[in-house]
């Protein structure tokens, strides 16, 4: 999961919940010095994640001259939804929420950014209606399913939330990282440990379950991407466990989309690398703005 840097607000942010047609969603604002700015980005974090994941963004993405919105999906962290029912979450429900949301901030066409999980949910919304989005940026979210190793690990964790709580998985899995190399917090802050496990009891349970299966299930959808006229950027660390880094060069070579890996940076380079993630993605918006899909990498 995602650990940001810090857990305040920039001072060009406020927290509050967007209205949509689809709901309540609790989301994080900047805005640009002076408010007007060269155009919007929604954010979309991924399993197990919130809002919180973007944090460190914000401020140089407002700096930058955009107008940023970070979101809790449906039955994540802040955002309610149905703890029994898995069929609220399923990608097409998600994918209609993100096009509510891109309509109930003003009608401008729109970057989106899906950060893993999101990523799917992203380019679900786009192939279902491309038109409210000025591009698409899928960060550490690959052309389908999770790598085997990771799939085995997704479906224990499956079979962990069917039999158990939420606070007994919790357990389990600090458990595991300590036998996998470390203490889970070692190093943590303790407002940052006492906010993931606050996120993690948050988040309801039949929405980790949807979207633990779809990560082991999604199919490749990557030739319907391709054919879309948006301009498509695919960004990840230098490594990553769920999405491998070779893997990641394929998809976005077979997108003709620009390409980004951000050095020093594993699956979340929007918290493990935030400036030059930032900056990355302010050049591609820039360039996406108005040009056809032969933007520059």
């Amino acid at each position: 999961m995602s650990r940001p840097p810090f857990l305040s607000l920039p001072a060009c942010a406020r927290a509050y919940r967007l209205s949509t047609v689809r709901g309540e969603f609790a989301v994080h604002e900047a805005l640009p010095p002076g408010g007007e700015g060269r155009g919007v980005a929604l954010l979309v974090p991924g399993f197990t994640g919130s809002k919180e994941d973007f944090l460190a963004l914000l401020e140089p993405l407002a700096r930058a001259g955009y107008r940023v919105v970070a979101v809790d999906g449906r039955g994540q962290y802040e955002t309610p939804g149905p703890d029994d029912d898995e069929a609220a979450y399923a990608q097409k429900e998600l994918a209609a929420d993100v096009l509510a949301l891109v309509a109930a901030l003003g009608g401008e066409r729109v970057h989106l950014l899906g950060h893993s999980f999101g990523g799917l949910v992203c380019r679900a919304a786009v192939l279902a209606d491309p038109a409210p989005f000025a591009s698409l940026t899928l960060m550490s979210s690959g052309a389908g399913a999770i790598a085997p190793a990771q799939q085995a690990r997704t479906r224990r964790l499956v079979e962990g939330l069917t039999a158990f709580g939420m606070e007994a998985v919790w357990q389990a899995m600090q458990q595991e990282e300590d036998a996998e190399g470390g203490a889970a917090d070692a190093g943590t802050p303790p407002e940052l440990a006492e906010f993931l496990h606050r996120r993690w009891l948050s988040t309801r349970r039949a929405q980790l379950l949807a979207a633990a299966r779809q990560l082991v299930e999604e199919p490749d959808r990557t030739a319907e991407l391709a054919a879309l006229e948006l301009p498509l950027h695919v960004v990840s660390g230098a490594e990553d466990y769920a999405w491998p880094v070779p893997g990641l060069n394929a998809f976005a070579a077979a997108l003709s989309a620009a390409r980004t890996v951000v050095a020093g940076a594993g699956h979340s380079p929007n918290a493990e690398r935030p400036q030059e993630t930032a900056e990355a993605l302010a050049a591609f918006w820039d360039a996406a703005d108005g040009v056809s899909r032969t933007c520059p990498a």
